[in-house]
């Protein structure tokens, strides 16, 4: 069954605005804006995270947690000649920067650059087999020095890769905010699927910021909220390219998944019924293995307050900390139909307690 249609044309502008760790305002605005459709109330706190609620006064509150932040860059100096220099938000392997194409976060708008490197031609035998580092590298938009830059350009502005979304296959699509735009996608379209039949629970959707760089976002979520269960959405490594190492990752397929997580540090009675969920769904899910901590939302909402029994739903990804990360839309759909499936079964009277 293919996806619903507006719910895929706002994938697709959630995940095009830029907005990197610290600066989500974009994406956090596109969806505000689709959750104002459905949710009984729409909100938005100090940290950049935004809510959207189904309220049931008296009922456990479920979080479900997808954060909304991507990777990407800040201008730390411009030079004389106004070129840009810049640091890297989030894990980089600076590799991925050579040859791009740069969309700059301004006040005024979008400002367009190309990464800049010295050519393959000019490169000394000693420098050629060299690994890249991020000073090595600068931004080019075409300045004529740098008065021209700075009329266009600010220090501190902030930038990503210029890759917009791309479908490959009646499937699979490919977008450079993949993580974790589609976590936060899948939270919302839980919640405008429990507004369709209302569960028994208040549901909250959490658009968090700041997950690449500091859990800041889910850790607020966590305070103000107090969840009994929260859920983080987030997306976890394939196994099914060329060298993928399945005895680390498990059999993790493209159109396979949802990835149902097992952990020492996650709520093993919110693991057991998302799995009864996934079974009454007919859904046969990967399960990954996790010993520590999940290394992500879920590691800041289970120490939010008097504890959350917390869980972690992912969705397979294809070379992760990318511009062409690959996922599939009926992951996506599927996640947000078990977790509906899951939230339908809380009642009050459900006891979490290990």
């Amino acid at each position: 069954m293919p996806m619903h249609e507006n719910s895929f044309q706002f994938l697709k502008r959630l995940l095009d605005a830029p907005g990197p760790s610290g600066f989500e305002m974009h994406p956090a605005s596109v969806w505000r804006e689709q959750a104002g459709k459905f949710a009984d109330d729409v909100d938005r706190d100090l940290v950049g995270s935004s809510y959207a609620t189904l309220k049931r006064d008296g009922a456990p509150v479920v979080a479900l947690v997808g954060h909304i932040d991507e990777i990407g860059v800040q201008i730390t100096h411009i030079d004389d000649e106004g070129f840009l220099w810049f640091d890297k938000i989030g894990g980089w392997d600076e590799i991925v920067f050579v040859g791009q194409r740069m969309r700059i976060i301004t006040d005024d708008g979008w400002v367009i650059g190309v990464v800049g490197r010295k050519a393959a031609h000019l490169l000394k035998r000693q420098e050629s087999g060299k690994d890249i580092k991020v000073n090595d590298l600068w931004i080019d938009i075409g300045a004529k020095n740098a008065e021209d830059a700075k009329k266009r350009v600010q220090v501190g502005d902030a930038a990503v890769i210029d890759a917009d979304f791309v479908q490959i296959t009646a499937d699979v699509v490919s977008s450079r905010s993949l993580d974790n735009r589609v976590g936060a996608w899948v939270a919302l379209e839980t919640l405008r699927l429990l507004s369709e039949k209302r569960p028994n629970v208040e549901v909250v959707a959490v658009a968090a910021a700041q997950e690449e760089i500091s859990f800041a976002g889910a850790h607020a979520a966590g305070v103000r909220l107090s969840p009994t269960v929260a859920i983080a959405i987030d997306v976890t490594h394939c196994s099914d390219y060329p060298g993928a190492i399945k005895a680390i990752n498990g059999d993790v397929r493209l159109g396979n998944g949802p990835v149902l997580h097992r952990g020492s540090s996650q709520n093993p009675v919110v693991y057991r019924e998302l799995a009864k969920a996934a079974k009454r769904l007919k859904l046969d899910l990967p399960v990954q293995a996790q010993s520590g901590s999940t290394g992500t939302d879920a590691d800041a909402l289970i120490k939010s307050g008097a504890g959350t029994a917390a869980g972690v739903v992912s969705i397979p990804n294809r070379y992760m900390h990318s511009p062409c990360e690959l996922v599939s839309l009926s992951d996506l759909d599927n996640a947000a139909k078990l977790l509906a499936e899951f939230i339908r079964s809380i009642t009050p009277e459900s006891d979490f307690r290990p």
